[in-house]
């Protein structure tokens, strides 16, 4: 009779294939938009990643399990409310060749577009109220992913209509001018809308705000004299 097969003491048992958690396609554009809400209305602090999970009506663990944590999943979401350097409008804008003026003019009406488009919900700019409010650790990165591409571009093509250098102090202030007349319309649009109530942002409407920045700011880039000033190093 065959004697018995020994598995020896230090085998160790074998392994079962881990099993990664099933993600349907529209679940993570359903926790980053239940993420924003509740981000939007309580603030980073004291939202819950369980009542994030029970608006977007999934499993707790499918946070922790693509996003790792709750600053992760934040960090995310600024990005995507943030996001204009992936934005198609705005990235044909980062990459034209046209001349300085008609770049700037295209990349003036590229960033009214994002930031006042019909398909922005209402929570990304509560989000950034909060975000002003308490900044967290996610801005900082969030700032030089999506906002710096933007921001450069616009400083480089003002310095040039200046003739001037883009990290000169005459230019980052035209450079700010210009996009505080930009986002105007959307971080106010709460005051906008009760000052100017027949204002409706409409595509033609943005199309004639880019073009009242575009000649208002030019205008002054034209007219200033290049005198040397103060450079930040």
């Amino acid at each position: 009779m065959a004697s018995p097969l020994v598995v020896p003491k230090h085998a160790a048992p074998k392994r079962k294939a881990s099993r990664t958690i099933p993600l349907p396609d529209n679940t993570r554009a359903r926790l980053l938009d239940a993420a924003g809400q509740v981000f939007a209305e309580t603030g980073y602090q004291a939202a819950t990643v369980r009542e994030i999970c029970a608006r977007a009506g999934v499993n707790i663990a499918l946070v922790n399990y693509h996003f790792g944590d709750k600053l992760e999943l934040y960090t995310e979401v600024l990005r995507h409310s943030t996001g204009a350097a992936k934005n198609e409008i705005i990235q044909k804008a980062l990459r034209s060749d046209a001349p300085p003026e008609e770049a700037l003019r295209e990349l003036i009406g590229a960033m009214l577009q994002r930031v006042c488009g019909a398909d922005r919900p209402g929570w990304h700019y509560q989000l950034m109220v909060h975000e002003m409010a308490q900044p967290t650790p996610a801005m900082a990165k969030v700032i030089d992913e999506t906002m710096r591409p933007v921001y450069d571009r616009f400083r480089g093509l003002i310095g040039t209509l200046l003739k001037l250098p883009a990290d000169h102090d005459k230019t980052r202030l035209c450079t700010h001018s210009i996009i505080g007349q930009v986002v105007h319309y959307a971080h106010a649009r709460h005051v906008v809308s009760r000052l100017w109530p027949e204002l409706e942002l409409t595509p033609a409407r943005i199309a004639q705000i880019a073009r009242h920045i575009g000649n208002f700011s030019l205008a002054y880039l034209h007219a200033a004299p290049a005198r040397p000033g103060r450079r930040k190093k």
